[in-house]
């Protein structure tokens, strides 16, 4: 039978892929519509009820685009509606987030060391947390809080910074980080659906039917796009932390997280401005390069699981199954042998100084926690070790596959 661990990491890829192309395509249109309203200008005999215009040059041609903060005298019949990019990067990423996080949560999600949870409880957590974070967002948003946008976006701030600590306090590094990316993109996807477009509809069926709309529903719709500009950034940077244990593998990696929404907030207030007047205030690049240094200096200053630690601490029952196995021994030795030169908490292979994706291959622990990546890159491929580095036959890598299947064979 077709190993089904290779069909479950191309699902894995195939999934990643369609949510990177519909994130490109809801940011590129986020950022697009939110340059082009700061860009609007009023000049004279604009037709009845346009706020501002806009001409442009691209692809050989020129673009003469009006803006109506209501709706134009005369409904179009054909309306071009900007949301699937987003349904599609939160359903995509949600699966995505369930493939690696949930079905592999004894490797990924939790960290035996932060909190003893069973995985059936990760994942309610995971869900629950997602789920609470919208809500609550939600309710401050059309509380009176709403007609104060500033005072919202602190307390979305605070909210995020608790978040991200609380986090911290139960999954591994890569898991807290990547839930908060979670967790803002959800607030992102749930104002499209939940307010961008019903109030976009509302105006739609107004004009059909010959009412005038209530100017409200653009304003609603506003506030929620300005707030999915600002956090944009953020989730981008968070999406891509689990690439980077200096961003997830240290203690301080929920202050990293809630110091990157500062910095979101910075650059786009920058290109903000810079879009609605010409010229953007260039102090926002001397803040956000002082964020970023004081980020890159958290990121060193972790002590962290030292060897001892990680060779003391008692065995999750995932480990176990992997590390009682017939040919456990013999794979260990040859991962130890061929890998641990980089992936050591101390790595001694030229001048790394950090493992990759913060992945430690010393312990028995560490090995059999593991078990399904190193079948994956150094078993049934040839992705490691890297061939510049250590050349590993044949029979090396035959010896991790027997092991694996046979933990797997008895499943």
């Amino acid at each position: 039978m077709y190993d089904l661990a290779i069909m479950w990491d191309w699902i894995a890829f195939s999934v990643r892929w369609l949510h990177v192309i519909t994130a490109m395509a809801w940011i590129g249109a986020s950022f697009y519509f939110i340059a082009l309203d700061l860009g609007l200008r009023k000049v004279p005999n604009m037709p009845v009820g346009a706020h501002g215009e806009e001409w442009q040059v691209h692809g050989g041609g020129f673009y003469h685009i009006q803006k109506y903060l209501v709706a134009p005298e005369n409904m179009p019949e054909h309306l071009i509606w900007h949301k699937w990019q987003s349904y599609i990067t939160w359903v995509s990423g949600a699966a995505l987030l369930m493939i690696v996080y949930w079905v592999g949560g004894e490797l990924f999600l939790l960290d035996p060391t932060k909190a003893e949870l069973a995985l059936w409880q990760g994942i309610l957590i995971s869900a629950a947390s997602l789920t609470v974070g919208w809500l609550a967002y939600d309710y401050m948003c059309k509380s009176k809080l709403g007609e104060h946008s500033t005072l919202l976006m602190l307390l979305l701030f605070i909210i995020l910074v608790v978040m991200s600590w609380g986090y911290n306090q139960i999954f591994t590094g890569r898991a807290a980080l990547l839930h908060l990316g979670a967790f803002t993109a959800t607030i992102m996807t749930g104002n499209v659906f939940f307010q961008i477009m019903p109030n976009q509809r509302i105006v739609v069926n107004d004009l059909k039917a010959g009412r005038t709309p209530d100017a409200k529903y653009g304003k609603i719709a506003k506030l929620r796009s300005t707030h999915n500009n600002y956090l944009t950034l953020p989730v981008v940077f968070l999406m891509l932390s689990n690439h980077y244990p200096l961003a997830f593998g240290t203690e301080y990696a929920w202050i990293i997280a809630s110091l990157i929404f500062l910095t979101g907030v910075t650059i786009r207030h920058y290109f903000n401005t810079m879009h609605a007047t010409g010229s953007g205030p260039h102090w926002t690049w001397a803040v956000t390069v002082l964020l970023m240094i004081l980020i890159a200096w958290l990121s060193t200053v972790s002590t962290g699981e030292t060897w001892e630690d990680a060779e003391a601490r008692e065995l999750t029952p995932y480990e176990q199954k992997y590390a009682s196995a017939a040919g456990f021994e013999d794979a260990y030795d040859t991962v130890v042998g061929n890998c641990s030169m980089c992936h050591a908490r101390e790595p001694v292979w030229g001048t790394m100084k950090w493992a990759p994706k913060g992945v430690y291959l010393e312990t028995p622990g560490d090995v059999a926690r593991h078990a399904g990546q190193i079948y994956l890159q150094a078993g049934l491929s040839h992705a490691m070790p890297p061939p510049n580095a250590i050349q590993m036959d044949d029979d090396a890598r035959k010896t991790i596959v027997a092991w694996v299947r046979e933990v797997r064979a008895s499943e």
